[in-house]
């Protein structure tokens, strides 16, 4: 890979970032965007996100562990509206768990998301909207819709900081920006 393939620059709600592109797999390589720590492009997206997500009626944001945790507690900030966190491996504490299976891009291998019981009445017969950071191959919004389903809650709308791959594929999904898949 020559040196100016080694990142991607974006501009993410005015704030400039150089993602490192990483080769997942011979052929495919993608713009890995990592906001854990970066309170400033936290600060910014949340806001922007919150600004294209406030015509909706929601009462509670729904996001899987780990890198979008920052941005839910953001944007729960900014609309004052609770958020959950499915969860990728159970806990004694967590109750009868809902779970659902989802494949992500970036671990390339089988997980688990959970819902806790005690956010399981929290979501059902809420309306939700459903937030990850960068929504690539769906996978993980797939095992999110699945657990929402079971909980009997109504997805009201979805959202990410940037959609991934297919343009076409994520016309819905309220987000900042799109990603290119690099081969």
């Amino acid at each position: 890979m020559d040196d100016y393939d080694k990142t991607y620059t974006v501009k993410i709600a005015g704030i400039q970032r150089s993602l490192p592109i990483l080769e997942l797999k011979s052929g495919l390589r993608i713009a890995v965007l990592n906001i854990l720590g970066d309170t400033e492009l936290v600060q910014a997206a949340s806001k922007a996100l919150s600004d294209m997500l406030g015509n909706l009626e929601y009462s509670v944001l729904v996001t899987a562990e780990a890198k979008s945790i920052p941005l839910a507690h953001a944007i729960s900030v900014i609309s004052r509206k609770p958020y959950v966190v499915l969860r990728k491996t159970h806990k004694p504490y967590m109750g009868e768990a809902l779970r659902a299976e989802t494949l992500s891009i970036t671990t390339g291998k089988p997980q688990m998301l959970y819902l806790d019981e005690k956010d399981r009445s929290l979501v059902s017969e809420s309306n939700v909207v459903l937030l990850d950071d960068v929504i690539s191959t769906g996978s993980t919004l797939g095992g999110m819709r699945l657990l929402m389903e079971q909980a009997q809650a109504k997805i009201v709308g979805e959202s990410a900081i940037f959609t991934e791959g297919d343009q076409n594929q994520w016309k819905n999904i309220y987000a900042l920006g799109h990603l290119p898949v690099f081969s």
